[in-house]
């Protein structure tokens, strides 16, 4: 998903919505669900994954997954799913008439009785489900996408026609594995006429029918135009043992949460589209042949295998822009982008990111294996449709004006090379996005950010507006992460599930907070030994479904640096700590000859301090004599010793203080240990005039970095330049808001 983000009458609704469910299940489902004794005790033989104990800390199993995948196999994954997919749109409705062949292969070692389905779509089909729950609660205690509300005539479902096993019926009933309310039906359970031995396939006949909703999150309609997203009847994944941290066989098959996205097992794709002809058509995958028409209608044949998801758009009036990438390992890659009239400024701009983004992530994770690629930008009104990623396809964001170095072309690039990103970390490594979001769009957005960083491309927040005051603020990308970390008070961990949340923002820092603690430890381990930890990340778990333990583990076996490696997982990924390091004091005095008594030799000596006052004015006046054209500032008759006091409250990192002394010249000491304060000396012929704990920003984590620096006299620079950067920044977000 994008970066962006973001009673009274209730009776008469509910009454409402169970007489709607009542109707559409009598009218739709010739074959009504069904829950016997049975069937529910079949359903225990094989438990579901937890549904809050989610956070992993043990790897896999070397052989989980098949295996590491070399490249020598006949197909790039083990495909353990296939689905061949007849699909009619009616465009005036904007729902879809689907025929599903689906076989799936039973890895485990024991006979299944009962399989389970993923049906997204019921997602959006009242307010009784998971997905409306959640987001009352977690957008009234922060911003999140996902907010708009449907009428009338716009809610989205999927209803099973008729699920059939070699020809046999077969009976279905609604689940709820994550104790969600009664009135999700988001995952459904179907009981088999004949069980599926283990290794051994099941075949099922699915005929159903799809009602998209207007777009409110990822998928639906507005106007002639529909993104059409997990709209079929989708198997959920059966893990083993060693897998994710399974100790026994299981199904992972969660509801539709609020900030939740999707996992499934590898497959191949063999789907026919029927849409009106004067529809444009894009899809996963690469098309078969040329379209066939009739009566009206042109079917498309799209197939692309090694992928874990289908999805598609069907866009009257739309247009295209078609590119190519070529790269050592890949084949020729299509990319095509797919736009509407109004946004004609975005096409050029988002056909040049994405292949700027091929060729980065090819080189720096691993070469570019599908033939194709294509980008849709939504219209005016169907933003919740953009910044979504589906495996070689993804929705990005348009804009009227594209001007170079504004806001509108940052924003387009940005979002373009997020979500063609998530090809690799959501779509190849195939992560959970349910259970550790983190592994995706996380590891993406810091991904996203080095690419950012190679291209020398700040985030821009000028408008054509403010550029013609004058006015064109900019950030680094790792800075305006940083930023938006909400790195106070951290309320989950990063490794924590996409529902478990404080809030919509909890589960936004997810992005933003992940690339900071990455950016930190790629601080810590070295720009090349970071890139070469995640090439092997990439080359094990590519085409398998790996944790975040599996992530951390590649780290360690890479970089040799345990240490660093926990501190970061330890504290950020499975933990909520912060670091605030600051300077605290800075004293400093003259080294002068002390009054006293010494001994020397055996003999007694006593200075008295009268006569040393004497001694001390007069080698002062004769240096003073000899050094008449003296700068401020210059050593003087006397040694300075100057002790710099540093303190801690939060977790420990390496710190770097750099101390600048009264000539001009500077020193650079390390502070890398636990303890919660410490002082450090210096005696030299000026004094300690300034110090500042990591003045190269390698910590970005580091909360409250306005307290790493302390002077020893006032300096009003600092302020004034803060104030002035905060002036521009506010006024360009106003200008960019009114102008959007």
């Amino acid at each position: 998903m994008s970066f962006a983000m973001g009673s009274s009458g209730r009776w008469l609704a509910a009454c409402v919505m169970l007489w709607s469910c009542q109707a559409m299940a009598q009218t739709t489902a010739p074959v009504a669900p069904q829950t016997s004794a049975a069937s529910a005790a079949t359903a225990q033989e094989i438990p579901f994954a937890p549904a809050h104990d989610t956070i992993i800390t043990t790897q896999s199993a070397p052989n989980a997954w098949g295996g590491e995948r070399t490249g020598n196999e006949p197909t790039l994954s083990d495909r353990v799913v296939s689905y061949t997919i007849d699909a009619d749109l009616d465009a005036a409705k904007h729902a879809v008439t689907g025929t599903e062949h689906m076989t799936w292969r039973n890895r485990s070692d024991r006979e299944v009785h009962s399989v389970y389905f993923h049906l997204y779509l019921n997602a959006f089909q009242n307010e009784g489900s998971t997905f409306f729950t959640e987001r009352k609660v977690l957008t009234a205690h922060g911003s999140s996408r996902g907010n708009a509300e449907l009428e009338k005539g716009q809610w989205g479902w999927v209803r099973l026609q008729s699920v059939q096993q070699n020809g046999t019926p077969v009976t279905w009933s609604f689940v709820h594995p994550d104790g969600g309310p009664s009135t999700d039906e988001t995952v459904v359970r179907i009981d088999l006429a004949q069980p599926v031995p283990a290794g051994g396939t099941l075949a099922l006949d699915i005929d159903f029918l799809s009602q998209l909703p207007r777009v409110v999150e990822r998928t639906g309609w507005w106007g002639d135009f529909n993104l059409v997203g997990q709209w079929f009847p989708k198997i959920g994944v059966l893990e083993l043992p060693g897998e994710r941290g399974a100790t026994e066989v299981r199904w992972n098959v969660h509801e539709f949460h609020f900030e939740s996205e999707f996992y499934a097992d590898f497959g191949l794709y063999d789907v026919h589209l029927t849409v009106p002809s004067d529809y444009t058509v894009g899809a996963v995958g690469k098309l078969q042949g040329t379209p066939e028409q009739k009566n009206g209608k042109t079917t498309y044949h799209f197939v692309q295998g090694d992928v874990h998801d289908f999805a598609w758009v069907a866009a009257k009036g739309f247009k295209t822009m078609d590119g190519t990438y070529e790269g050592p390992g890949s084949p020729k890659v299509a990319v095509r982008v797919i736009y509407p009239a109004e946004y004609e400024a975005s096409a050029a701009p988002t056909l040049k990111s994405t292949i700027d983004a091929l060729g980065y992530f090819s080189r720096t994770l691993g070469a570019y294996p599908y033939e194709t690629v294509t980008a849709v930008i939504p219209p005016y009104n169907a933003d919740e449709a953009g910044g979504m990623e589906y495996p070689t396809f993804f929705t990005s964001e348009g804009y009227k004006v594209v001007e170079p170095d504004t806001a509108y072309q940052m924003l387009s690039d940005f979002v373009n090379i997020h979500e063609f990103g998530h090809g690799y970390f959501y779509g190849i490594l195939a992560s959970n996005e349910f259970e550790e979001p983190i592994l995706d769009e996380g590891l993406n957005e810091y991904w996203d950010n080095r690419m950012l960083r190679e291209r020398k491309q700040d985030l821009v927040l000028a408008t054509p507006f403010t550029k013609s005051l004058g006015i064109t603020p900019r950030i680094s990308g790792f800075a305006f992460e940083r930023a938006t970390a909400t790195l106070f008070h951290p309320a989950d961990p990063l490794a924590q599930n996409s529902w478990d949340r404080l809030s919509g923002t909890s589960y936004g820092t997810v992005y933003s907070r992940t690339a900071t603690a990455m950016h930190d430890l790629e601080e810590r381990l070295g720009r090349p030994a970071l890139e070469k930890a995640f090439k092997l990340y990439y080359q094990r778990w590519h085409f398998r479904h790996p944790s975040v333990a599996d992530f951390r583990a590649a780290l360690i076996d890479s970089s040799g640096n345990a240490k660093d490696v926990d501190a970061i997982f330890n504290e950020y990924v499975y933990g909520t700590a912060f670091i605030d390091d600051k300077v605290a004091d800075i004293d400093s005095y003259e080294v002068q000859p002390q009054a006293g008594v010494t001994w020397k030799d055996g003999k007694q000596t006593e200075v008295d301090a009268e006569e040393l006052d004497k001694q001390i004015d007069k080698q002062r006046s004769d240096w003073e004599k000899a050094h008449k054209d003296a700068k401020p500032g210059a050593p003087g008759p006397f040694p300075w010793h100057s002790t710099v006091t540093v303190t801690r409250d939060g977790a420990s990192a390496p710190e770097l203080l750099r101390v600048t002394f009264e000539d001009g010249t500077h020193e650079d000491v390390t502070w890398n240990d636990d303890r919660r304060w410490a002082r450090f000396e210096f005696v030299k012929p000026s004094k300690v005039v300034s110090a500042e704990l990591d003045p190269d920003q390698h910590d970005l984590l580091d909360r409250g970095r306005l307290n790493n620096s302390q002077t020893t006299e006032p300096d009003g620079a600092a302020s004034r330049r803060w104030t002035a950067d905060a002036a521009a920044l506010m006024q360009s977000i106003s200008a960019l808001l009114t102008t959007l």
